[in-house]
């Protein structure tokens, strides 16, 4: 299989189409092997228009999701982001072409552990392991802050952790109706919504539980 050809009609046929042009985002995806990301066995899957499963009944989001929520994001280089699900690292390592730093938190150890060793290159991520389905108490405010599992409602922890004028990605509600949005925080107590786009994805592991599971 040609990985340079599915990575460009990946790009061209997929993420162009759902009106992503900011060629900061598109990089990105054209550049970074997507398919060393997945297991062997489903690297040729690897840029299809799928979710693809990842270990634990997790998955990763379809390209077209993770491009638009990124070129709604505008992650610049000096931002800090917090991601909140490591999952594969794909996403991980594209923010991190794109941001100043990025924390990123993942609940599945074995799953981290993998995913350390594909972003061995990168030395702007920080790895923790824990439940951060209702918030995540580090003591640090963030530029970005992106959800990569679906919520019931959305955490007012993560609001919180914002910094003045942050942002915030996350997908909300429950199947099959959710809605993906983009909440900037305009003042200390305000925060400007953005609706981008219906979709259906799995929830945060714990996210539907009204307290969070401790490790």
């Amino acid at each position: 299989m040609n990985f340079d050809q599915a990575r460009f009609f990946m790009v061209e046929q997929q993420i162009r189409p759902w009106d992503v042009l900011d060629q900061k985002v598109l990089d990105p995806f054209l550049n970074i092997p997507r398919h060393q990301f997945v297991e062997e066995s489903k690297q040729s899957l690897a840029y299809s228009d799928v979710e693809l499963p990842i270990g634990h009944d997790e998955f990763m989001m379809a390209p077209k999701i993770e491009a638009r929520l990124l070129q709604a994001l505008d992650i610049d280089e000096t931002d800090t982001v917090l991601e909140i699900g490591t999952g594969s690292g794909f996403l991980t390592a594209v923010m991190a072409t794109l941001g100043k730093s990025i924390t990123t938190v993942e609940i599945h150890a074995d799953l981290q552990e993998v995913a350390k060793k594909r972003l061995a290159s990168y030395n702007n991520i920080e790895f923790k392991l824990g439940d951060a389905s209702h918030g995540w108490e580090d003591g640090k405010q963030y530029d970005v802050i992106i959800l990569t599992g679906s919520v019931p409602e959305i955490p007012q922890a993560y609001k919180e952790q914002l910094n003045l004028g942050g942002r915030l990605a996350v997908i909300a509600g429950q199947s099959p109706a959710m809605t993906a949005q983009i909440l900037t925080r305009i003042s200390e107590a305000e925060w400007e919504t953005e609706t981008l786009f219906e979709t259906d994805l799995k929830p945060l592991m714990n996210a539907q539980s009204s307290e969070p599971f401790s490790l």
